[in-house]
């Protein structure tokens, strides 16, 4: 347990955290949204300091994250509890285990202790994943700094929802995010997340500004946010960003409170990868689907540049930053 950093304290013990979004107002004795954030006497603490309640060493390709350091491991990490409530998580089992005032689990183990496994495992990048990084912020945030004085770049999996504070705080140590764009509607976000769409998009725009690489997941659940208008309102978002970033449009399996939905059908994913590159977007992706819509080829040419199944990349003709074959620039962080 730590004190909180992103909060203040009001009248009657009650504290105001701005850590992320949702900007909590919490009574004392009570906790945020996120479930691991506890204002005990007038002072906010974060329980999940420490507290690791999963870790593994994945390919980055599994965030996914195809357009940073192709073929690299990274360390991934994670602390129960989540600020959203998404009812298809696929990891509710640990993101929602602390809602409501349940007892906070994990293994005690020290940012020092996450960077030596890091290094032991020759990973390129510490990952904070699994569930949403920023709950855990003053963890990651500490995690992180110990990370680049060791040469380790640091990635998030997030759901967008970090406040500008946090986010501005962290950038010098966040070197990619992949964050999920769930929806373009916000009656999606309420009624599936608990959330809102607007600070999302600020703060898919804000990492731009930062100069943090992106790429934008949308999960594409059946009957839920699977429209044509959906999928254009995306990624004419995206090509209004910058056209250079890469979208990963990937398939729903049931899970957690949507189990009765059934499995995205792939021609759903090939109309959004195809709407996606009708609007522009340089590089779109399909996920879940292994074999399927993965590769990367030259905007310019057309030529193959990296041939991946799965998490598996079989080939990587990218040269520094640019195609072999006709030498335009291809976005992306390609070396440490």
């Amino acid at each position: 347990m730590r004190e909180a950093m992103f909060y203040e304290k009001l009248e009657g013990k009650v504290v105001h955290c701005f850590l992320c979004n949702h900007h909590c107002r919490i009574a004392e004795g009570n906790r945020g949204i996120c479930g691991v954030r506890e204002n005990i006497g007038g002072t906010l603490y974060s329980l999940v300091y420490g507290k690791l309640i999963a870790s593994a060493v994945d390919p980055i390709e599994k965030k996914p994250l195809f357009h940073f350091l192709p073929g690299s491991r990274a360390y991934s990490i994670a602390t129960v509890g989540c600020n959203f409530s998404c009812l298809n998580c696929q990891n509710y089992d640990i993101s929602q285990i602390p809602k409501p005032r349940k007892p906070v689990v994990g293994n005690e183990v020290t940012p020092e202790e996450i960077v030596e496994a890091a290094k032991s495992f020759n990973c390129k990048s510490i990952a904070y994943t699994y569930t949403e990084p920023t709950i855990f912020f003053e963890y990651a945030y500490e995690t992180a700094k110990l990370a680049k004085k060791e040469g380790i770049k640091n990635v998030f999996v997030s759901n967008g929802y970090i406040s500008e504070e946090a986010l501005k705080t962290m950038a010098p140590y966040l070197d990619a995010n992949n964050i999920d764009l769930k929806s373009f509607s916000d009656d999606f976000y309420r009624k599936v997340c608990g959330a809102r769409l607007d600070p999302v998009l600020e703060t898919i725009r804000l990492h731009k500004e930062l100069g943090i690489w992106i790429e934008i997941t949308t999960l594409i659940i059946p009957s839920l946010n699977d429209s044509e208008e959906n999928f254009i309102k995306i990624a004419e978002f995206i090509k209004n960003l910058d056209e250079c970033i890469p979208w990963h449009v990937t398939r729903f399996h049931p899970a957690y409170r949507l189990i009765d939905l059934p499995p995205t059908p792939v021609s759903i994913l090939d109309k959004a990868r195809k709407i996606g590159l009708e609007a522009g977007l340089k590089f779109v992706y399909q996920g879940n689907i292994p074999g399927k819509g993965e590769n990367t080829y030259c905007p310019n040419c057309g030529k193959l540049l990296i041939e991946r199944y799965g998490y598996i990349v079989k080939l990587n003709k990218i040269t520094g930053s640019r195609c072999p074959y006709c030498g335009v620039h291809i976005s992306g962080v390609w070396a440490t």
